[in-house]
Parts: structure tokens; C-alpha cells; sequence
């Protein structure tokens, strides 16, 4: 992805030790709609991104807006379609969009006869915000019996899903309030360890596009999946606005969703972004002033993107922190959990530390790339998959 060049200034809050040598950086918490508010009057800002999600569900993009400043991001109410898995699965099912059966539970005395409703793989879900990590998928269900009841004896519903079957696609798609402009989708690996092992993650590594996909996946997802979910929140008085994303399990009977969130998500933005030539600000403020329907068919690189994670020991677990990180500067490395030292060392301060992206006219190409560059970076005890994006590569991918 190029430089906008309409993008004069950049302001970013909280940031990290990569964003601060694009951007300045202020520490604003962004869960306070207020302190985000106040920053956006003191820059005068054109536009106000809403990145994670739980801003969002704070209401963050509300504030902003009502303070008559463009924002990209929904609003609380929008933002449930991400906060909440009973919330979506109940606009899902009045939109008639193909999805796993599901019941919630929030009592442990329903939790054993509802377990027996489901398996023979479970797949047991917090009903709420979880970074990704609240997800279990397992053939045990002494497993899942455990995590559900983790879950409720910390006073969250638990949402018990039928297993999907089929290669997964990510697909984040602009949303105006009623127009889905689809990027390109991407495929990214939540467990932990090579050949899908371990626990769930936030995200591993990720590849862009599938080249095993069919030539009409995506606009098939946006008609029978994307598109109903927005006209029915905006049937219901709550527009989105902002960056919806479908993650989906390509099943024998077509694509089925397996959960919708409210932003921009890693590890597949830095793969799908990687080869977007269209300038991104001006996509951004289209959607947040209703002008997608103008907007030019967006224009890619040739070619293929994979993204590694370099993650912190520890993590999915408790992460070790304060670790120096040495190549971050490095072409296709970018930060997530860094800050900068007084004495100008970059540091750790989170699980997934790094995303470095690869890209190449193959997908063969694209993974020795991002490989490569994951080489050129140190982190101790850090830790990384090595198999990103290789059954693609091989052919071994299929529906």
C-alpha cells in the first residue's frame, strides 16, 4: 500500500514504536469517547479512524460524530454485530444469512444437556468481546465443558455453535450505511502451532488473495451474506458504517459465516492492504460521509501477500513483556505490541509483538519473502509459525 498523498498530517492514539515514525503520538485513551473527542478538536481533524473494537462498543465513533467530525468506525449499537454473538446470530437469522446453529447458554445448570445438543466437535464461544481468544474448538467435550464453565464462573454467557466443516476466508468489506465495497479475501491460521496445533490466537499469519478460491466467491458472499446483515441493521434504525468483516467456513453447501466483527482485524489487513494500490484515507472517508457508491472499482497489485506474526513467549498464555526488539525497522515489519524506551530501545508490551509481510508474484515467492524478513528481526523467546500460507502454496488447498 502507497502513501495517500492526500493524508497532510496523521495523528495516533495510543500508538506504538513503528506507527510513532509515521504519525505523532499521543496518549489518549482511546476507550474514552471524550478524550478521543478532545484530540480530534485540537488536530481539527478531517477524519477520525476507530480502530479496535472495543472503542467501538463504547461508543467512541458516536462521540465523534455527534461532535460533526467524519469518522470511520459504527456506532455502538452497529458494533454489536462484533460485541456480541447472540446480537449476531439474531440479525443473521432475521437476514436469512447461512450461519452455524447456535444456542446461548448463561447458566451453568443448562450447560451439560445443551452440550449433548451439540458434537461431535464442540465449539465453544464467549458470548463477548475476546480478542480472539475466547474460542474453543475441540473433539473432547470434557474440554469444552471446562472452558464453558470458565466462562460463566466469570459471569459470561456462553455460546455453544454447531462445527463448520471447509477452508476458512476472511473478507473485510467498506460499509457506507448501505453500500459493501469487498476487498480481497484472505486466509488467515488462529492456532498457535504449526499444522493448526495448540490454542486458539488472535491470529498467527495470514495470506492474500486464495488462489484456490472461485472466480465468484466474493461477490457470493456479499449477496448472500454482507449485504442482508447491513440492510437488516439499517432496517433496524443502526446503520454500519466503517470496516465489516465476514469470516466464513466454505462449506459443501456454500459459504457459511462463522462470526462478523466491526473492524479492521490482523493478521489479514497487513496481507490484504499490502497490495492495495487505490489510497486508503480517501476510502475511509467515503465510507464515513456515504460516498462509496462513487467510488472507482479499487485497483490491486499483481501478485500475492503473506503475513507472519512474531509473537512473544508465552503467548496465547500471560506474555513476556519489556524484551528488546531489534530489526523492527525493517522493510515489511510492522509493529503491534512495542513501545520506545527512554534510551531509544523498542521493547515488547503485548503477545503478538510483530506482523512482517512478504509479497512476491506467487504465493511461493511471497512466503520466502515474509520469511526472510522474519529472519532479519530479534525478539527473545519469541516465537513464530512456520507453515503460513503453505498448503496454498503446495495446491493442497480445496473446497
Amino acid at each position: 500500500m502507497s502513501r495517500d498523498p492526500s493524508v497532510i498530517a496523521l495523528a495516533c492514539a495510543p500508538g506504538n514504536a513503528g506507527v510513532a515514525g509515521l504519525a505523532e503520538v499521543y496518549g489518549v485513551d482511546a476507550g474514552d469517547p471524550a478524550a478521543v473527542v478532545a484530540l480530534a478538536k485540537e488536530w481539527n481533524a478531517d477524519l477520525v479512524v476507530v480502530g479496535p473494537e472495543q472503542p467501538l462498543v463504547a461508543g467512541a465513533a458516536d462521540a465523534v460524530r455527534a461532535a460533526g467530525v467524519p469518522c470511520f468506525g459504527p456506532s455502538a449499537a452497529a458494533a454489536r454485530i462484533e460485541g456480541s454473538k447472540a446480537f449476531a446470530k439474531d440479525v443473521m437469522t432475521a437476514a436469512g444469512v447461512p450461519t452455524a446453529t447456535s444456542e446461548v447458554v448463561d447458566n451453568p445448570a443448562r450447560l451439560d444437556a445443551a452440550l449433548t445438543r451439540f458434537g461431535p466437535r464442540w465449539v465453544v464461544k464467549d458470548d463477548g468481546l475476546a480478542a480472539g481468544k475466547g474460542v474453543v474448538v475441540t473433539a473432547d467435550r470434557a474440554v469444552a465443558r471446562s472452558h464453558a464453565m470458565t466462562l460463566l464462573d466469570h459471569g459470561h454467557p456462553v455460546l455453544l455453535e454447531s462445527f463448520l466443516d471447509g477452508p476458512e476466508v476472511s473478507l473485510f468489506c467498506l460499509v457506507d450505511g448501505s453500500v459493501v465495497v469487498p476487498l480481497l479475501p484472505a486466509q488467515d491460521f488462529k492456532r498457535v502451532g504449526d499444522n493448526d496445533t495448540g490454542p486458539n490466537t488472535g491470529g498467527m499469519g495470514a495470506y492474500a488473495p486464495l488462489p484456490w478460491a472461485p472466480a465468484d466467491l466474493v461477490p457470493t458472499i456479499v449477496s448472500t451474506c454482507v449485504q442482508p446483515v447491513v440492510d437488516e441493521l439499517a432496517a433496524r434504525g443502526t446503520p454500519f458504517t466503517g470496516l465489516l468483516y465476514a469470516g466464513l467456513a466454505l462449506t459443501s453447501s456454500g459459504p457459511q459465516v462463522i462470526e462478523f466483527n466491526c473492524r479492521f482485524g490482523d493478521p489479514e489487513t497487513q496481507a490484504v492492504l499490502a497490495l492495495l494500490r487505490t489510497p486508503l484515507a480517501g476510502l475511509l472517508l467515503a465510507a464515513a460521509t456515504g460516498g462509496l457508491g462513487a467510488v472507482e472499482p479499487l485497483d490491486w497489485s499483481d501478485g500475492y501477500a503473506v503475513t507472519v506474526v512474531v509473537a512473544a513467549e508465552g503467548y496465547p498464555g500471560r506474555p513476556r513483556t519489556g524484551d528488546v526488539v531489534t530489526g523492527g525497522d525493517a522493510e515489511g515489519v510492522l509493529h503491534a505490541g512495542t513501545r520506545r524506551r527512554e534510551d531509544g530501545a523498542v521493547v515488547s508490551t503485548g503477545g503478538r509483538v510483530l506482523a512482517v509481510v512478504g509479497t512476491g508474484a506467487t504465493l511461493t515467492e511471497a512466503r520466502a519473502e515474509a520469511y526472510r524478513r522474519v529472519g532479519s528481526v530479534h525478539l527473545t523467546g519469541s516465537h513464530h509459525r512456520t507453515d503460513i500460507a503453505l498448503r496454498a502454496a503446495d495446491g493442497e488447498v480445496v473446497i
